[in-house]
């Protein structure tokens, strides 16, 4: 009896060895979710603070901007010069230099952003009577005009943007834009309002207008597509354009034909609208400030291009034509229209080449030689532009139109490649330093043999 109370006292006993290994695995457990809570809460704070890279800054700098439409509807135009920052996807535009600024943004600023994305880009000359304007176009429909005096920052300009839209992914052309604006700005929105929050269900007064307008929807994209095909019906039967110059409908154009055909028309070697603007240039303007280098009112450049292209006497001592700006401004408008520039495409990359020859009596002799080549409308047109540009150039203490001037605004006017390939600034500096050896070295590259 004694033995088995013994023995039952002993097994009710707790064993102290269990008690201990349960305590212990419940500190170990403690342990490790105290560590795991920690790790966790670290892990939280380091994710807050880690600091999202931004993204790289393709091209910076001043311009002036005009927002002409916000989400489809057109605004009041206000130019203002901005600091343009573009990367790969978008632009912003700061009110001022985006680094020495950050200092002093308020907490919050937000500069305004341009999405790229499906984005259309187009030079423009109907939007404003500034030269160098083109306009940025959102699948949104926010409008902007960027414009820039200095004819190679905006081309430059132009082709970054260009470039970074093209990168990215065509989610939306702007065929699909303009038809998004005409559906936001429908009865969509008016749609969406009459369905009944409860039941999802259209009331019974509107069932019949929203019938209506989804069989409209679905039949949008077939109307397109039976405008499209009258469309190319149309254009495929019309006369063509030798047609109906033949029958005298269509007259010759000036503006935008090939220099030969208009030397062949007018049987002669120089184009007689360009002997007529550096005549009146020569006669009125030797003396004025920044000659063809300030821009004439483009309305009254345009009314001039339709004067000359109606074959209409022209008389350039007119009235309407004494602001002389408009004169060098037609004739800049003239070469820039050229279906082919005043250098000849093939001639380009020769030009180029010669422009780099170290030897300044090597380079002056490979120039000659390439000019000598060159078609004689070219030629001759040539020779008399630049023996007119001396003469601005000798008076450049009054209109401070030197050289350098010149072939910055002629550079890219007279002369480009036929495809725009490698580094837009690089050509843009030979563009201008071979107008320029042109004309300081006028005499040696048109001179006679004998000179």
């Amino acid at each position: 009896m004694e033995r088995s109370t013994a023995s039952d006292t002993d097994s009710e006993k707790p064993n102290p060895s269990h008690h201990s290994t349960g305590t212990v695995q419940m500190r170990i457990k403690n342990a490790n979710s105290h560590h795991d809570r920690l790790s966790q809460s670290k892990s939280m704070i380091l994710s807050e603070n880690v600091k999202v890279p931004e993204p790289v800054v393709e091209k910076e700098g001043y311009l002036l901007k005009a927002k002409i439409a916000d989400g489809g509807k057109k605004l009041r135009k206000n130019w203002s010069t901005s600091w343009v920052v573009l990367t790969a996807r978008k632009m912003e535009f700061y009110k001022e230099s985006k680094q020495p600024a950050l200092a002093n943004l308020k907490p919050g600023y937000k500069p305004e952003c341009v999405d790229l994305c499906g984005a259309c880009i187009e030079w423009t000359s109907e939007k404003s009577s500034r030269k160098n304007v083109f306009q940025i176009t959102t699948v949104s429909g926010n409008e902007f005009l960027l414009q820039s005096d200095i004819d190679f920052l905006i081309l430059d300009w132009f082709h970054a943007i260009k470039n970074a839209i093209d990168r990215l992914p065509k989610e939306r052309s702007c065929t699909s834009r303009n038809l998004e604006f005409k559906l936001r700005r429908s009865s969509s929105i008016e749609l969406l309002n009459s369905l009944d929050t409860e039941s999802k269900e259209p009331k019974p007064e509107h069932r019949k207008s929203l019938i209506f307008r989804l069989n409209y929807s679905a039949s949008d994209t077939n109307d397109r597509n039976r405008v499209k095909s009258r469309l190319k019906k149309f254009i495929s039967r019309r006369p063509s354009l030798k047609t109906l110059q033949e029958k005298g409908l269509i007259k010759d154009q000036i503006f935008g034909s090939h220099l030969h055909l208009v030397c062949e028309h007018e049987k002669s070697t120089v184009p007689q609208f360009v002997r007529l603007c550096i005549k009146a240039v020569e006669r009125r303007g030797l003396d004025v400030d920044g000659i063809y280098r300030v821009s004439g009112n483009l309305a009254t450049i345009q009314k001039l291009r339709f004067v000359v292209n109606q074959e209409e006497k022209l008389n350039l001592d007119d009235s309407q034509w004494e602001d002389i700006h408009v004169v060098t401004g037609a004739l800049k408008m003239f070469f820039r229209e050229l279906p082919e520039p005043l250098f000849p495409y093939c001639f380009f990359e020769q030009f180029v080449e010669a422009i780099k020859i170290q030897d300044n009596a090597t380079r002056i002799k490979s120039m000659r030689t390439l000019v000598k080549k060159l078609p004689r409308p070219n030629y001759e047109t040539m020779k008399i532009l630049f023996e007119h540009l001396k003469k601005i150039a000798a008076k450049e203490s009054v209109n401070l139109m030197s050289t350098q001037s010149l072939g910055i605004v002629f550079g890219p006017t007279l002369l480009r490649p036929e495809k725009e390939t490698g580094n837009m600034a690089v050509h843009m500096l030979y563009q201008n330093q071979i107008v320029e050896l042109m004309l300081s070295e006028y005499n040696k590259i048109f001179g006679s043999e004998e000179d």
